[in-house]
C-alpha cells in the first residue's frame, strides 16, 4: 500500500514544462522600480502583508509585531508617504477590553477593511477588526477562532473569510486548537455593517467521524498526538473569480481544502503530492559548504507545502497557483522528552538536548547527534551509508525525519529510499477539477537566480552568507498574486529568502513562459548589521540599506483603479520594513 501511495503521488509531477531565461525576449510586460516606504524596522515584520483601497488611494501595511497598520498615501507612487498608523490591539483594548498580540492579515473591499489579529496568547481565540477607510475610524471587532492569519473578501465582495491557522503552544503542544475557516456574510452600505458568521473545522475528518475515510492517503500528518481537525492548520485562502469557491491551503498537510461558499461546506480535501527530484528539471542544490552554485538531481521528494495560493481563471477553467514554500513543526516539538518525541515519529537531538523533525542527511549518520531508543522511529539510511546504492546523495540537504519514516520506504522493504524534503522551490499551477499539475517551474528559481549570482545565491533575507538556504529550502518561493493585463494571464512570485520577483506568463497554463526577474538586493551590503542599531522601541532599525528583504505580501492594483492609471504592484518585504511600489509597463 505504501509503494503505491507514493507512486500515485509522484506521477503528477511529470507534467513539467520549463523556460530558459532567454524567452524573456518574448515578454510582453515588465516592472520597474517605482517608490518605497520604509518603516525603518530591521527584522520585525514591519511590512508583512499589503491591501489597497480605490476609493482613498491608500495603502494599508501590516506591521506585525506593533498590532498596528501602517496607512500609506499612495496617490504618488514614486513619493508614498505615511499617513497614519492605525492601532488595532489598542482598539481591541479600548472596545472588546482584551489583550491582542500581532496583526496578521488586511483586506479591503469597497472602502471596508479587515485586520485579522491574534490574541495575545496566540493559542486564544482572536478577533477580525473592522474599519471605514473614508475616516480610518474603527466599526467594530469580531471573536473568531485561534490565530486568524489571513483574510480575505470574495471578488463580488459579498462574504470576508479568515483563515484560523489554530497553532499549538510552542516546544510541547500542550495546548493544539482546532484549525478553522470562518465564512462571515458582509452587509456594508457605507455607513453601518451587518455581518454573520460560520465557522468550519475539520472534525468530520477525524478518525472515527463521518467523513474519515474521504481524507486522501497522501495528507501529511505529524502533528503530536493531534487529530485530524487540530492538525489541518489553514494558512492561505484563494477565491475563484465568481465567488462560488474558497481553496485553503493546508501548508504543514500538503494538502488544499475546497469550499462550497453558497453551501458553506468543506467539499474535499485534496492531496498535493510530492515532487521527484530525481526528475530531469526538478534538480537543486542541496549543499551549503562547498561554495558552488551546483544543481543536481537528488533521491529526494519534496513535499510543495504551499504558503500563498492564488486562483486565475483561463478559458473558463478554474486554476489554482501555489507557491512552494515548505515548512516543518520543529519549533513546536522542541520541549518533548525523548520518549514522547520518538512516539511522535520525530527525533531527539542528543547535542541539542531538543526534539526536531527537520535533520540533515550526515546528522542522521551521527551518532553523536541521532540514537532512537524506539526502534519503530528508527530510519533505516542503509541506501544512503558510505556503501550504498544513494551514497552520492548531498549529505547536508535536510529532510522531514517524520514524514521520511513514512513514506520514504517506496517498495515496502524496510529501508529508505527517498528523503522527504520541505517545499518544492517552485510555483505550480493545479487544475483542481481533475486534481492535475498542469506546470510546476521545476529548478527554475534557483537556476535562474544562480545564473544572476552564482555562489551567492540562495541567500538568507536577514544577513550575507552564500548558500546560506541551498540544504534548507532554497529560494522558499512565498509571496504571489496573479493578474490578467492585456488580454493575458501573469503570475508574480516572490522570493522570501533570496528576495526579487519572478514573473511569468501563464496564459497558456501548461506552457507558462518566464518573462523577468527583478531583484533589488544590494549582494555588497550585509543586512544583519543593521542589528547593531535600535529604535526608541528596542527594535533593530535599517540605516544600513541592503535593498528590499522578504517579500511576504503582494497585492496587484489593475489599471482602473491605479493612481497611475497604469497597473501597478505592491509588495511588504517583512525583513527589510518596506513598502516597494512596482509600474508594470507593456514591452
Amino acid at each position: 500500500m505504501k509503494y503505491n501511495v507514493i507512486t500515485s503521488v509522484i506521477l503528477c509531477s511529470t507534467l513539467l514544462s520549463h523556460t530558459s531565461i532567454a524567452e524573456q525576449k518574448t515578454s510582453s510586460i515588465k516592472l520597474v522600480e517605482a517608490g518605497r516606504y520604509h518603516a525603518n524596522i530591521f527584522d520585525q515584520s514591519a511590512a508583512e502583508i499589503v491591501s489597497f483601497d480605490k476609493k482613498t488611494q491608500q495603502t494599508f501595511v501590516v506591521n506585525a509585531q506593533s498590532g498596528q497598520i501602517d496607512v500609506i498615501n499612495s496617490q504618488d507612487i514614486d513619493h508614498p508617504t505615511l499617513a497614519k498608523h492605525l492601532n488595532v490591539k489598542g482598539d481591541i483594548k479600548q472596545h472588546l477590553k482584551a489583550q491582542a498580540g500581532a496583526a496578521n492579515s488586511v483586506a479591503v473591499y469597497d472602502g471596508l477593511l479587515a485586520v485579522a489579529i491574534e490574541a495575545k496568547n496566540k493559542t486564544d481565540k482572536g478577533w477580525v477588526a473592522f474599519y471605514n477607510t473614508q475616516d480610518l475610524s474603527f466599526i467594530s471587532a469580531q471573536v473568531l477562532g485561534a490565530l486568524p492569519d489571513m483574510v480575505t473578501f470574495t471578488p463580488n465582495g459579498k462574504q470576508l473569510l479568515v483563515a484560523l491557522e489554530g497553532e499549538p503552544s510552542e516546544k510541547n503542544y500542550a495546548i493544539d486548537p482546532e484549525g478553522e475557516v470562518a465564512i462571515i456574510d458582509i452587509d456594508w452600505r457605507n455607513q453601518g455593517l451587518i455581518t454573520t458568521t460560520q465557522l468550519l473545522n475539520f472534525s468530520a475528518f477525524n478518525r472515527g467521524a463521518s467523513r474519515h475515510n474521504t481524507l486522501p492517503q497522501g495528507v501529511l500528518f505529524n502533528g503530536y498526538q493531534a487529530t485530524v481537525s487540530q492538525d489541518l492548520e489553514p494558512e492561505y485562502i484563494a477565491v475563484n473569480e465568481d465567488s462560488t469557491k474558497a481553496y485553503i491551503a493546508l501548508q504543514e498537510n500538503n494538502a488544499i481544502a475546497i469550499i462550497d461558499l453558497k453551501q458553506k461546506r468543506i467539499e474535499r480535501i485534496v492531496a498535493l503530492g510530492l515532487k521527484d527530484h530525481l526528475l530531469a528539471g526538478n534538480e537543486l542544490d542541496g549543499n551549503d559548504k562547498d561554495k558552488k552554485a551546483l544543481l543536481t538531481n537528488q533521491a529526494l521528494l519534496g513535499m510543495y507545502q504551499p504558503d500563498s495560493i492564488a486562483t486565475a481563471r483561463i478559458n473558463g477553467i478554474d486554476y489554482l497557483l501555489t507557491a512552494n514554500e515548505g515548512d516543518d513543526r520543529s519549533d513546536w516539538v522542541s520541549g518533548l522528552s525523548q520518549a514522547e518525541c520518538e512516539q511522535g515519529h520525530f527525533y531527539y537531538h542528543l547535542e541539542d538536548q531538543s526534539c526536531a523533525d527537520d535533520i540533515k542527511l550526515k546528522d542522521a549518520f551521527s551518532s553523536d547527534v541521532y540514537q532512537p531508543k524506539l526502534s519503530s522511529s528508527q530510519l533505516d539510511l542503509t541506501h544512503f551509508a558510505k556503501s550504498g546504492s544513494l551514497a552520492n546523495t548531498v549529505n547536508r540537504i535536510k529532510f522531514s525525519h517524520s514524514m521520511t519514516l513514512k513514506y520514504g520506504d517506496l517498495d515496502g522493504d524496510g529501508k529508505v529510499d527517498r528523503l522527504l524534503t520541505f517545499g518544492g522551490r517552485s510555483f505550480s499551477i493545479w487544475d483542481m477539477d481533475s486534481n492535475t499539475m498542469v506546470f510546476d517551474s521545476g529548478s527554475d528559481f534557483e537556476r535562474i537566480t544562480a545564473e544572476k549570482y552564482g555562489n551567492q545565491f540562495n541567500q538568507s533575507h536577514s544577513k550575507l552568507k552564500a548558500e546560506d538556504r541551498s540544504a534548507k529550502k532554497g529560494p522558499e518561493p512565498e509571496a504571489l498574486t496573479v493578474a490578467t493585463i492585456n488580454n493575458k494571464t501573469y503570475a508574480f512570485i516572490g522570493l522570501e529568502r533570496m528576495g526579487g520577483i519572478m514573473v511569468y506568463d501563464i496564459s497558456q497554463p501548461n506552457q507558462a513562459k518566464f518573462i523577468q526577474y527583478l531583484n533589488s538586493r544590494d549582494m555588497s551590503v550585509d543586512p544583519k548589521d543593521n542589528k547593531k542599531n535600535k529604535n526608541e522601541q528596542g527594535f533593530a532599525t535599517y540605516q544600513v540599506d541592503a535593498g528590499d528583504l522578504g517579500p511576504e505580501g503582494f497585492k496587484f492594483v489593475h489599471a482602473k483603479a491605479s493612481p497611475t492609471g497604469t497597473p501597478i504592484l505592491i509588495v511588504g518585504n517583512e525583513v527589510s520594513g518596506t513598502t516597494r511600489f512596482y509600474r508594470i509597463e507593456s514591452k
